[in-house]
């Protein structure tokens, strides 16, 4: 019996909230996998370039489980480290810094939290919900003025992706933050904002012919065609058998996988996916 309740007790604490300071949201759990990946990277070679690490660390996320929505915890803001699960994005972002980390040579706690929040928002301070970059556009756009990463679609053939953006504001009771009228508010001046950018993509259709200019490590974004929306799904470029493929969190498989199939022809099976933008992480220093 005593044994049962300190098993629970055990479990309890992994899982149970450790703010690491007041406005960051991490378990024991996930605290103790960040820090395991962080001692895993120590014997990387730090001196090749960020996108073949990228690679490196990406391969490593191979097979954890999708999660969806890890991120939309508590009322309040907070800057959360779940490793654990997964989505597309919060695949995407702790590949990004674990990989900038690695090029800096700074693999600590702290420097994780510090680098996901400049990722994560915009101008790297976290300050509210709407200070999240939600709009994967708005993502790029200002992780290219920290010199983060640059959108490389429109010089390997991309051609101007002309969308209106305001699906946040169109579908406000899909997010509960957005019952606060000063979020909602936020998110139109920000969405207006977007729509003002210029943007380019690459059409499905012309992606066999140009993904010659895409390399392993690279970003990809897909667009859609659902209304409002700019991207519906994220992941990296990753060259097989010469052609480019995706390592991405699934919805499919539930896990993070390498597409089986390469992009161009994954891009095909839905009528929805109309196209990809293309980013390159720059080098950390």
């Amino acid at each position: 019996m005593r044994n049962i309740v300190l098993l629970s007790l055990c479990l309890f604490l992994l899982n149970f909230p450790l703010l690491i300071h007041a406005q960051t949201y991490c378990t024991k759990a996930n605290k103790d996998l960040c820090e395991s990946h962080l001692n895993k990277l120590k014997a990387l070679d730090n001196d090749q370039d960020i996108q073949e690490i990228a690679v490196q660390i990406g391969k490593n996320f191979l097979g954890t489980p999708y999660v969806g929505g890890t991120l939309e915890v508590g009322s309040e803001e907070q800057l959360v480290i779940d490793l654990q699960g997964l989505d597309c994005t919060t695949f995407m972002e702790n590949v990004v810094v674990f990989s900038r980390l690695t090029k800096k040579g700074r693999l600590d706690f702290a420097s994780f939290q510090e680098e996901l929040e400049l990722l994560r928002y915009r101008d790297g301070n976290m300050q509210s919900y709407s200070s999240r970059l939600h709009y994967f556009t708005e993502w790029i756009s200002n992780n290219e003025s920290k010199g983060i990463v640059k959108d490389i679609t429109s010089e390997i053939g991309g051609e101007p992706y002309n969308k209106q953006i305001n699906f946040m504001s169109t579908h406000r009771s899909s997010y509960k933050q957005l019952a606060s009228d000063q979020h909602y508010k936020d998110i139109k001046e920000i969405e207006g904002k977007l729509n003002q950018n210029k943007r380019y993509y690459i059409p499905k259709a012309k992606l066999a012919s140009l993904e010659s200019g895409i390399q392993s490590g690279d970003l990809v974004t897909i667009t859609t065609t659902i209304k409002g929306l700019d991207v519906s799904h994220v992941g990296m470029a990753y060259e097989k058998n010469g052609r480019i493929h995706m390592l991405h969190a699934s919805t499919g498989s539930k896990m993070v996988e390498i597409t089986p199939m390469p992009l161009a022809d994954y891009l095909k099976r839905s009528k929805s996916q109309s196209g990809i933008i293309v980013v390159r992480l720059q080098e950390a220093s």
